[in-house]
């Protein structure tokens, strides 16, 4: 009598090991393990401040989020509570990103530019 297992066929198998990720044809000198990885929704790395509206995560309330900014956590911290008393609104820091309330890129583009940074309206 056949059992169960004679109608069936190999899904998945880790047989192979560690395989190595292709790299596209510019990048083959590169080593892929020493290459820093910007992943999907990760701010480039340029130098540029990116000042953008958005509105997702926040119940359909509109807040303006400031990626791109060198520093240390205390002086990220610093520079959101300068942003904030700027804009008269409330915000937060989610790793490297500040978010105020509102749509302020306007004044925190002029904010920035006056504290020495590059600043990039981004987005639509």
């Amino acid at each position: 009598m056949p059992g169960p297992r004679d109608n069936s066929r190999l899904v998945y198998s880790t047989d192979g090991g560690r395989v190595k990720p292709q790299l596209a044809p510019h990048n083959r000198r590169l080593d892929p393990l020493t290459r820093p990885l910007a992943g999907p929704g990760s701010p480039p790395d340029d130098g540029v401040v990116r000042v953008q509206r958005d509105k997702t995560g926040r119940g359909g309330k509109t807040a303006t989020t400031v990626t791109g900014l060198p520093g240390s956590e205390a002086e990220l911290d610093a520079l959101l509570k300068t942003l904030k008393q700027h804009c008269g609104a409330g915000g937060s820091r989610d790793g490297r990103t500040l978010a105020i309330q509102g749509d302020q890129r306007e004044r925190l583009m002029e904010k920035l530019t006056a504290l020495g940074h590059k600043p990039k309206l981004a987005g639509g």
